[in-house]
């Protein structure tokens, strides 16, 4: 009898420890699984926002550097639509005339099948209602003045509510690195839109 409880005592324990084994090798490959799509839904938003500044670089002649600004923009703003027909009198098919037969929102254009709205592009998803970091300014390369922007997205905004020490380890791996610890896109330094996961 005695040894019959052992060694169920054995196998209870026996399972408890795979049990615990299973969760430690777990663990981290659910983190990274959750992290990576938190990740693409942030850098969708961010693609957005990219767009919507060349167009206001493309319209304004600089970038903006807030969102009231940026979304005012966005609400009102009109692109012309375009008809390009060849050019008759050209036999080489490679002149065009351009004629604008009407203008569209810039927001029907960008936003019409986003799942948010205008006032919330601001905010970084899986936060809790906290912005996105928005700059924008001019630098000198080359003896010419060149408009720049940048919007970032701390990763301790997109995680949270995921494993806190996981989430400083990143952090402190990517300042060891001299990486910015989130995503981002555009720079303040060099006249690029690129995204930091391109």
């Amino acid at each position: 009898m005695k040894k019959l409880i052992i060694q169920i005592v054995l196998f209870v324990l026996i399972v408890v420890l795979g049990y615990f084994v299973y969760q430690s090798v777990q663990e981290p490959i659910e983190f990274r699984k959750e992290q990576r799509k938190r990740e693409l839904v942030v850098i969708n938003k961010l693609k957005d926002i990219r767009s919507s500044q060349v167009i206001y670089r493309q319209l304004n002649g600089s970038y903006s550097n807030n969102f009231d600004s940026l979304t005012l923009f966005l609400a009102s703003a009109e692109i012309p639509v375009v008809k390009m027909v060849p050019d008759p009198e050209d036999t080489t098919f490679t002149k065009t005339i351009n004629d604008t037969i009407g203008y569209i929102k810039v927001v029907d254009t960008l936003f019409q099948d986003k799942d948010y709205t205008l006032n919330e592009l601001r905010l970084i998803p899986f936060s809790i209602d906290q912005e996105f970091e928005i700059n924008a300014d001019t630098i000198e390369r080359g003896g010419v003045e060149v408009h720049v922007f940048e919007v970032k997205a701390p990763i301790e905004a997109y995680l949270r509510g995921m494993d806190a020490q996981t989430v400083i380890n990143i952090v402190a791996k990517q300042n060891d690195i001299e990486r910015y610890p989130g995503l981002k896109v555009g720079s303040l330094t060099e006249p690029s839109t690129d995204g930091n996961w391109e």
